[in-house]
């Protein structure tokens, strides 16, 4: 159909979409310069006396030494080392393989939000902290990738390449990951609100994991999402489907608000806790070099119980 034959509402539906994406697009440009020095600033708190995410393996590299076990080969033992002590050792080597880490940082309308509480949106933390978790997991020797938008890559300019990718996607991108097939020993990191309905996290977290994929479930809110300290005649708007509703006296919501909220949240931890994965909750008025740090050392742990991966997590990570 011709532009002229389309009718007036459809055009101007067009139009909007249109300016509302392009404004997003230029915002986001304008602010990522920001967002790489912070990411960096942030990534060097954690580099800097941390050596990857080393372990023992096939590989060229010395990593440790070790003391000899009974019913080893007496070939592993480094004779040199043994005959400066009493113990017979064994040298170590790191394991190489590199290991793929997908990392999904959600750029949907509801990311945008920031309370008077706070100076930076959702979507800025959850950037920062992606690009920082990029940069130290490449420091460490993986791959990281964008699902549906960049290949696994080791590339030392890689929050450069995160951002360049992330700028010029046109696509108006939903909540939750899109679908795609992880590998078994990958890793996934979900940054994201998790305000979506309960069964379309249940249904991603499901598709995510079929592979046999490890992962972090991290719902990034702004403080006021979590106090609800409105009161009086207040009008909210939701940020993606657009609609609207007034509290006469937004104050008599707070039990109710509190109660769906923790029954949500209820939701996504048995969740993850069946599937062996990760769930902390991080507020934007806590230092994002809290979150990475807690996430960074968590990662590559395996599969293990879900309850101890959370509480691990909310103990190092200042989570609710």
């Amino acid at each position: 159909m011709a532009a002229s034959e389309r009718p007036p509402e459809t055009r101007a539906q067009e139009d909007e979409a249109t300016r509302r994406a392009t404004g997003g697009a230029r915002t986001l440009a304008a602010t990522m310069p920001r967002l790489i020095l912070e990411a960096r600033r942030v990534a060097a708190t954690i580099i800097h006396g941390l050596h990857g995410r080393r372990r023992a393996g096939t590989g060229e590299n010395f990593w440790q030494f070790r003391r000899f076990v009974s019913g080893e080969p007496a070939s592993n033992v480094d004779w040199r080392r043994s005959a400066r002590d009493d113990h017979l050792y064994v040298r170590e080597h790191e394991w190489e393989a590199a290991h793929t880490v997908w990392i999904w940082p959600d750029r949907s309308a509801s990311m945008l939000f920031a309370s008077p509480l706070v100076w930076e949106t959702k979507l800025d933390r959850a950037l920062v902290v992606a690009f920082a978790l990029a940069e130290v997991l490449v420091e460490g020797g993986e791959r990281v990738g964008l699902p549906g938008l960049m290949r696994p890559s080791a590339s030392r300019n890689i929050i450069e390449k995160l951002a360049e990718t992330i700028v010029h996607d046109p696509t108006e991108r939903a909540s939750l990951p899109p679908t795609f097939a992880p590998s078994p020993l990958s890793e996934v990191v979900v940054l994201s609100d998790l305000w979506s309905p309960i069964d379309d996290v249940r249904r991603t977290l499901a598709q995510l994991s079929a592979t046999g994929a490890n992962g972090h479930v991290i719902q990034i809110v702004d403080p006021a999402e979590e106090s609800f300290p409105y009161s009086g005649r207040i009008e909210f708007r939701e940020p993606e489907g657009g609609g609207m509703i007034t509290a006469g006296r937004a104050e008599m919501w707070r039990t109710d608000y509190a109660a769906r909220v923790a029954r949500h949240r209820a939701e996504i931890r048995a969740e993850t806790e069946r599937l062996g994965w990760s769930f902390v909750i991080h507020r934007t008025d806590r230092p994002a070099a809290e979150l990475l740090l807690a996430l960074h050392a968590r990662m590559g742990a395996g599969n293990g119980t879900g309850t101890s991966r959370w509480q691990a997590l909310t103990q190092a990570g200042g989570a609710a």
